[in-house]
């Protein structure tokens, strides 16, 4: 038998005679360890959830190009040649203008303005490629021809309270007016409708339930003229958004003149705050380890008082200091380690029942707010996810606690003078 382990079976057999001390300190460590556990894995779970979330509600390989800025306002729309020019740009696969009719109005035939806010023109079949979750018909069919006077319907403008207001084939009058007073009619269009959009919420930059769109050429026919708002980019790969963006800026003299919005930006941004509160919660936790250690250091230091007759034996028989010292400092790492693997389970099982209780009161308060009413979308929900990174760390973390506050009662037990410790009454 090795020294080790007669010095740890020594230590071993020493916790097993004061069970309920060694109970209650280890108490303190299985606590500690069982916060830090449950916080991580659920921090870990709803991070991966709001990242889910992100990637379904945005396409991250797409890109969306507009004028001037969100703080500054819109400035002069897009041109065919600034089209062409982002067409251009290494590792653009795919582009889609999108021009805004912000003073249009539909109606239906019987002169009642429908929920429309706003009217878009588009190409169709680009739409489709670029936004292929979002951009799903639940009745008629996309318009194939870039001018002819077909207009496709958000959900929210066909439908209201589960009522049709509007069906397929059914006439609209399309009214577009002066943006200033005194206000004039623009244009007064008759279109057919050829198909209504599935409803989709608010996921991605807009919500299209609340769109009304028309063909391309017949937008550029009413808004006279080319000009679009929007420029939607797809990239090859969601990755190189960042350096596709710099190279569309590069295509116009002023930089400063577009804004290009980068999904994956946004989520490396939510990632980080994300990680950041979950680095906050675990800090938090720590200190009732921390506490824990506070409180091995007072019970090993009643301890040595108690035992001060028996450190005397030992070292009147030959033990040396630095046994005596290892003694101690192992009573501490077994609480230590004991305290650790069982803090893990405990977290473990803490995290799902915790998981399934907070799951269950988001999506009362989201049903209660009337959110994810379409059955197609998933209601949030948290999952543990447990890193095996986050459980080493804590577990060594909380042997060094131990060894840590077990270092200054292991010394003290250590240091005694043998011929006084054995007067000690």
């Amino acid at each position: 038998m090795t020294k080790t382990s007669k010095i740890l079976g020594m230590a071993f057999e020493n916790l097993k005679q004061r069970k309920l001390r060694t109970g209650l300190t280890t108490l303190g460590v299985v606590i500690g360890i069982t916060t830090i556990i449950t916080l991580a894995a659920l921090g870990e779970g709803f991070r991966v959830e709001i990242q889910q979330r992100l990637e379904s509600g945005f396409e991250l390989n797409v890109l969306i190009v507009f004028p001037g800025s969100f703080l500054s306002g819109f400035g002069q729309p897009f041109g065919p040649t600034d089209v062409d020019n982002i067409r251009n740009v290494s590792d653009v696969t795919h582009i889609a203008p999108m021009m805004t009719i912000p003073t249009a109005e539909i109606r239906d035939k019987n002169s009642s303005k429908l929920g429309a806010f706003t009217v878009g023109a588009v190409n169709f079949t680009d739409m489709q490629k670029m936004l292929p979750r979002r951009f799903q018909l639940m009745n008629g069919t996309f318009p194939e021809a870039e001018h002819n006077d077909t207009i496709v319907l958000g959900f929210k403008v066909a439908y209201r309270n589960g009522t049709a207001l509007v069906n397929v084939n059914d006439n609209l009058t399309l009214i577009m007016t002066t943006q200033s007073p005194p206000y004039r009619v623009l244009a007064n269009t008759t279109l057919r409708v050829s198909g209504i959009l599935q409803e989709g919420g608010t996921s991605g930059i807009t919500n299209f339930d609340y769109w009304a769109f028309i063909p391309l050429g017949t937008g550029a026919e009413i808004g006279g003229g080319e000009k679009y708002q929007i420029i939607l980019v797809q990239v090859s790969e969601p990755q190189k958004g960042q350096q596709v963006a710099r190279d569309i800026e590069d295509t116009f003299q002023n930089p400063y003149s577009i804004s290009v919005l980068v999904p994956t930006s946004l989520q490396r941004q939510v990632d980080n705050i994300l990680v950041i509160v979950t680095i906050f919660l675990l800090a938090v936790a720590s200190i009732s380890l921390l506490v824990a250690g506070v409180g091995i250091m007072n019970i090993m230091t009643v301890s040595v008082m108690e035992r001060t007759r028996e450190i005397g034996i030992l070292k009147a028989i030959g033990a040396k200091s630095r046994t005596v010292l290892a003694i101690f400092l192992a009573e501490a790492i077994l609480i230590g380690v004991i305290g650790g693997a069982i803090g893990i389970l405990l977290g473990y099982g803490l995290s799902y029942e915790l998981a399934g209780g907070l799951s269950g009161f988001i999506q009362s308060q989201q049903q209660a707010d009337g959110l994810f009413q379409n059955p197609d979308r998933q209601p949030l929900g948290i999952t543990p996810v447990f890193s095996l990174e986050w459980t080493v760390v804590a577990f060594v973390f909380a042997v060094i606690v131990c060894i840590v506050f077990g270092l200054y009662p292991a010394r003290k037990a250590s240091k005694l003078n043998p011929v006084e410790a054995l007067r000690y009454e």
